[in-house]
């Protein structure tokens, strides 16, 4: 299995760049694929912030943007660093290479640990917070068994599974997903768990701000970082209607390998687990199940060049094409209502240029106006 000195590609933000990235990512209408889109269409991320208002008033927004200030950003990164965290970004050397790969990756995530786990391979394993005894000592045995392998085991902090996970693998490597700001941990009880792993061989990760407290809403974002960073993911006891299996459904869709141990049919801690089975789920009974199938794809490189990446330019080189005048932009919106749609469908249909109509979706969205869905489609807001 590759070291992690050879996994680490990328190109470091500068301090400025960093402090525009979080600016951007922190104001209004800004989520991860749209901050994408801006960084490809206007270059960077200063010259994305200085045209987020004209942006808004074309979309139609009667409202101001609210644009987070340099003293904002900085006092994040201030207290990111008292903390013993940092920001780093998508295009950097110690962003996790698969989840690079996945549709809206975050542009930057805070971090807090060791590095070097961020750089090997990694597995994740997922399950029932009200875990039985014995499916917490599977779960640490999956756990300890694939971390000496060579893998890092990503989890979400979470009592039950989750734990049992990380504590197997605090000594080969593990990373905690976090659904609040890295300062706010869920569950409280799992403060003394998170303050290993961070000063052992393990990494915390959150897409969120500092002093964000997790709400129930921020729990599928915390369960798409595990399924993009992992190759695979184990679900060990899981309900019917359980965040893990929303966890398993985003590996499915970001070709992740999902692994399922069965469990008893009167168990209801195993209903999902056997139900991804009936899915076609790889049933999993050991750990060498889940080496065996993920050996050909561990060794690959997968890093790639991301959209997101800014160029070495100064701020405001890259010339930019001029925007649809108000007709086109109407045949733009009128081809959209509350059904979603593919981006390339509205291309064929209105037959203009794809820069124009990415440009008037970009501007919708950062009027609000726009809902974005996966597999890259759009459509109008309810609220339109």
């Amino acid at each position: 299995m590759g070291s992690g000195s050879a996994r680490r590609k990328g190109i470091a933000l500068t301090d400025r760049q960093r402090i525009a990235w979080l600016r951007l990512i922190r104001s209004d209408n800004v989520g991860p694929a749209t901050f994408r889109d801006l960084i490809n269409h206007f270059g960077s991320a200063e010259t994305a912030l200085e045209a987020l208002p004209e942006l808004s008033r074309r979309g139609g927004s009667t409202r101001s943007i609210r644009i987070a200030t340099v003293g904002e950003a900085e006092r994040e990164i201030e207290t990111a660093s008292r903390f013993g965290a940092r920001f780093i970004g998508i295009g950097e050397p110690d962003y996790p290479a698969a989840l690079r790969q996945i549709d809206a990756a975050p542009p930057l995530l805070a971090v807090k640990g060791d590095l070097d786990v961020a750089t090997l391979p990694a597995v994740g394993i997922v399950g029932s917070r009200n875990a039985s005894i014995s499916g917490a000592k599977f779960a640490a045995m999956m756990a300890g068994e694939i971390g000496r392998a060579g893998y890092a085991i990503v989890s979400g902090l979470a009592r039950g599974i989750d734990a049992s996970a990380h504590r197997a693998s605090l000594d080969t490597g593990t990373i905690a997903a976090m659904a609040g700001g890295l300062d706010q941990p869920y569950p409280p009880e799992n403060v003394d768990l998170l303050d290993q792993i961070c000063s052992g061989r393990g990494l915390a990760i959150s897409e969120m701000p500092f002093g964000w407290e997790p709400r129930a809403r921020d729990f599928p974002r915390r369960n798409r970082l595990i399924a993009g960073v992992a190759l695979g993911v184990v679900v060990i006891e899981a309900a019917a209607r359980s965040g893990s299996l929303i966890t398993a459904r985003l590996a499915g869709e970001f070709g992740r390998q999902v692994f399922a141990v069965p469990g008893s049919p009167l168990d209801p801690r195993c209903e999902g687990t056997n139900g991804l089975l009936k899915d076609g789920a790889t049933v999993t009974t050991r750990p060498q199940d889940v080496l065996q199938a993920l050996a050909p794809i561990s060794e690959l490189d997968l890093f790639s060049p991301n959209e997101a990446d800014e160029p070495a330019d100064e701020p405001g080189e890259r010339p930019l094409a001029p925007p649809p005048n108000d007709n086109e932009r109407l045949v733009i919106v009128q081809a959209l209502g509350p059904t979603p749609v593919e981006i390339d469908d509205i291309i064929r249909h209105t037959a203009l240029p794809a820069s124009s109509v990415y440009l008037v979706l970009l501007e919708l969205d950062i009027a609000g106006r726009l809902e974005r869905h996966a597999g890259g489609f759009v459509s109008l807001s309810m609220m339109d």
